[in-house]
Parts: C-alpha cells; structure tokens; sequence
C-alpha cells in the first residue's frame, strides 16, 4: 500500500492504523507542503513555527518506529512518482498531496494546481492500466453552499473559490480514469478535520492554541454557521473500512461525524477548560460556503462506518493533548 502526501496529517494517522493493522506501507512525500521543508524554510514569519516543526518530526518519528517506509520525493516529477510506485507495487494507492487549506489555495492558485492536480495525474497516469484501486482524499468544499440541512453524495456541487472547485476537478479526472482506463477508486469527502500533529491551523486548532496564549478565540461571522467536525480517529475509520471493500469500489462517501455544530459550540467547549478566554467575533469570508451536516447513512449502511467522537469528546481529547504536550515542554 502506499500514501502519497502520506507524512501529512491525515497521511501519517492513516499509516499509523494501518501499520498497526498489519499492512506494509510505503509513504510517498516531498516534506514540503505544510511540512518539514516549508516550516525550516527562512522566509515563512510564522511565531508557532517552531511547534509545528516539533508535531511533524513527532510524525516522522512515529512512522519510522512502526515500520512504514518513506519515499521522500516531489511528486510532481512524473519519472520519480511511476519509478518509485512500479517499484512497489502497491495493490491500493491512498491520494492525499494537495495545498490542503482554503484560503491558501485563494491566494496562490498556481501552487494548488501544481500540488493538487499535477500529483493526482501522474499517479493516474502510473496506474492507469493495473488494476490497482485508488483511494481519492475530496473535500466537502465539493458542495458549495449547501441547501438543505444535511447533503447526501448526489447532491449537487457548486464549489466556492479554487478549492473547492480543483477537488471538484479532480474528482472528474479520477472519475474520468474509471471510465477510460477502467481505473477502480473511491471518493472520500471529509469535512473540518481536527487532531493530534496538524498544523493546518483549521478552527479547532486555532482555539486551543489561541487559550493555551491567553488570547481570545475569534471566529469570523456570528458563531451560528455549521460545520461537521469530524476528529481525526473516526476519518481513518471510515477510510480503513473502505480499502479492499469491492463495495466501496466506483464509489463516493461522506466520510465524517455527520452531525453539523455551530461553531459557538466549538469555542463553547474550547472555553470549558479555560474558563477566562473571551470570543472575539470578525467580518466573515465571503468564500466561505455555507455548511452544515453531511449525511452520512451511505457510509453507514455500505461500509459499516461508526463514527465515535463528538466534539465533546474529540475537541476535550485534543485539549488534552497539547496541555500535555506543553506540560512536558515546561519541564
């Protein structure tokens, strides 16, 4: 099996269970997207630098001691990615290599293309012809604004800004390859991920790092928008559940908690361990769709998928973890 974009942090977790489950992984990634290369380099001015050095070498770590192998290459060079891939051998390939943040993606369109649609292509085009089934990481951003309560898989998708509308693309393409070269995959579209080792800074983490400063949390809008926060252990589940299913082959699925929360509650439970932090209300992004629950009874009846973890729990474990990681580091 191999995880291209796999020492990332959705990567790096799905290699962790699936070592752990037995299965030889092969980590395909350059360490400089959101990574190693990107955090050492001397023009990002970012204050939490240093931490975020600290979770991703916490990642290469774990990955070594539980036995992946990691292929550090860029794979945006075609010869590198087909060399190294009909070396292995793979029986699943796991795509995850993208500029996985939204309003990074606005302001450097080019890199998101390059990184985004330029590495899902040559792995295509590696393996087009060889049965091996690809595992394709989309986004809820597929959906654009959404008009109901909830969306199911067939729901219409009308992306917002260069995101949401290259993993729209790039759902075509992977669909496309089916089609054409009879390529087997699955559609994975997962929504507001928080967990242990990212470094994305989505909302969850910001609030944490923001209380643990003393800072306010601030959040753009009013609170009262939705988003299906999804903790990191029940995405991996889902995916795992999906690998070498023949029923998930061909197949798009909601991968997430599937019960949209204000984001009011998010801070709400943020605020329950530190009691003095203040919100702090901004003008909301006019890219930013509006969202909610995604429904996930395909993945439940199909592929067995259980999610566990409210924010109640997922959020309150993810505090947990960084106090004690900032309880080690005070020692």
């Amino acid at each position: 099996m191999a995880i291209v974009g796999g020492a990332g942090f959705i990567g790096h977790h799905l290699a962790l269970r699936l070592t752990s489950m037995g299965a030889v992984v092969h980590v395909i990634d350059g360490l400089q997207v959101n990574n190693l290369g990107y955090y050492n380099s001397r023009y990002v001015d970012d204050p939490r630098a240093g931490l975020y050095l600290q979770f991703i070498n916490e990642r290469l770590l774990l990955l070594r001691s539980a036995g992946a192998t990691l292929h550090i290459l860029d794979a945006r060079e075609y010869g590198l990615v087909s060399n190294t891939l009909s070396a292995i051998e793979p029986d699943i390939i796991i795509h995850l290599a993208a500029i996985a943040h939204a309003n990074r993606s606005n302001k450097d369109p080019y890199s998101t293309f390059d990184h985004s649609m330029r590495t899902l292509e040559n792995v295509l085009d590696t393996i087009r012809s060889r049965g091996t089934q690809l595992l394709f990481f989309s986004s809820s951003m597929v959906y654009g604004d959404f008009h109901s309560s909830s969306v199911a898989e067939d729901a219409p998708c009308n992306p917002k800004g260069i995101y949401g509308a290259l993993k729209l693309g790039a759902e075509k393409l992977v669909q496309a390859y089916g089609e054409v070269f009879g390529t087997p995959y699955t559609i994975i579209r997962p929504s507001a991920l928080y967990g242990e080792r990212c470094v994305s800074r989505r909302v969850g983490q910001a609030f944490i790092e923001n209380a643990l400063d003393g800072e306010n949390l601030t959040i753009n809008g009013d609170g009262s928008d939705s988003l299906d926060f999804t903790y990191i252990d029940d995405l991996v589940s889902g995916v795992v559940a999906t690998l070498g299913n023949e029923l998930a082959v061909n197949e798009i699925f909601n991968i997430t908690y599937g019960n949209a929360r204000p984001i009011n509650d998010l801070a709400t439970t943020v605020q329950s361990r530190f009691a003095n932090i203040k919100l702090q209300y901004l003008e909301k992004d006019s890219l930013m769709p509006e969202r909610g629950t995604l429904d996930i009874s395909k993945a439940r009846d199909v592929l067995g998928y259980a999610p566990a973890f409210p924010i109640e729990l997922g959020m309150l474990r993810y505090i947990d973890w960084y106090m004690e990681l900032q309880h080690i580091s005070s020692q």
